[in-house]
């Protein structure tokens, strides 16, 4: 994975250019929380992704910490990664070399560590001292905080069930008012059998534009029950996701975003190689209308997994 402007030989973060820091610290208003499309490592060389991801950032109130929760992380009883800067967590093979090269160094979160344990008081939490952050955790943030200055921890998902993410998530909403980001990041639509490699922005098959529009439609319904319930009431729930651990991040934002419900937004929107892209905020300000526009997806090589 590279940065548009620093490809291949380039092996760190790279850093924010001038006049995208994000707008204000966060303070007194409660920070939003998100859930976004990570995407492959190769959706890094897509610019017009990499555009929208720092634009939204930048939109953003710089957070104290951020908290992640990643498709790729499943581990029960629920853990939290190193509170330490290690080396990153590769899981994904097939790709070319440099993918393999980047670095994303962020600081540790101690503080942020004690205070989920003490949301989720009464449920076992496992410290995995030896768990770096995953590509659904770096993939975006590398783009969002080039700087690597913001402190990172990751939390695993202790199961797919909808919800029980969604009680996880209601017990650490009061991170929001502390100035911690909480992101779910996972795939709007995520069948690895369906990629189209070489699609553009617009195009998709039937069946995930139309979970993707179902999606649209029931998040601005605020229709929590509904998508609890994806696997039955939304159209081609199942072959959207096969298995549901791109989508379930999305169950703990709505947990922690629940005061915001009513408006969540959409921020990002489109396809990368037929998989939608759809990527949500709940509270904050208001962002400037959609950060989608035309382009083409970039596909890697191969037959990468992911």
């Amino acid at each position: 994975m590279t940065h548009p402007q620093h490809r291949a030989g380039t092996h760190d973060a790279p850093a924010r250019a001038p006049g995208t820091a994000a707008q204000a610290d966060a303070g007194s208003v409660p920070m939003p929380v998100l859930y976004l499309s990570h995407g492959a490592p190769p959706l890094a060389d897509d610019a017009l992704w990499t555009s929208q991801l720092a634009a939204w950032s930048a939109r953003l109130p710089l957070p104290k910490a951020v908290l992640m929760v990643s498709a790729h992380w499943e581990s029960a009883p629920l853990s939290l990664s190193a509170t330490r800067t290690l080396p990153l967590v590769y899981d994904f093979w097939g790709f070319p070399e440099r993918y393999y090269q980047v670095r994303y160094p962020a600081p540790g979160a101690p503080g942020l560590a004690a205070r989920v344990r003490a949301l989720l008081a009464g449920s076992t939490v496992h410290e995995d001292s030896g768990r770096g952050l995953d590509h659904g955790a770096y993939v975006p943030l590398v783009q969002m905080y080039p700087d690597a200055d913001v402190p990172v921890l990751q939390m695993s998902m202790p199961t797919l069930d909808p919800e029980q993410l969604l009680r996880i998530g209601r017990r650490l909403a009061p991170l929001r008012d502390e100035g911690v980001l909480i992101v779910g990041s996972g795939f709007f639509t995520h069948n690895l059998n369906g990629l189209r490699w070489g699609s553009g922005v617009d195009e998709a098959p039937g069946w995930s534009r139309e979970f993707d529009d179902w999606g649209r439609e029931t998040l601005a319904r605020g229709d929590v029950d509904a998508l609890l319930d994806f696997e039955r009431k939304a159209p081609a729930g199942r072959i959207a996701h096969p298995r549901s651990e791109h989508f379930a991040p999305l169950f703990v934002a709505l947990g922690a975003g629940e005061a915001d419900i009513g408006g969540a937004r959409t921020v990002i929107d489109g396809f990368w190689a037929g998989l939608a892209k759809r990527s949500v905020q709940f509270g904050g300000t208001a962002p400037p209308g959609s950060l989608t526009a035309g382009g083409a997806a970039r596909p890697g090589a191969g037959t990468p997994q992911l």
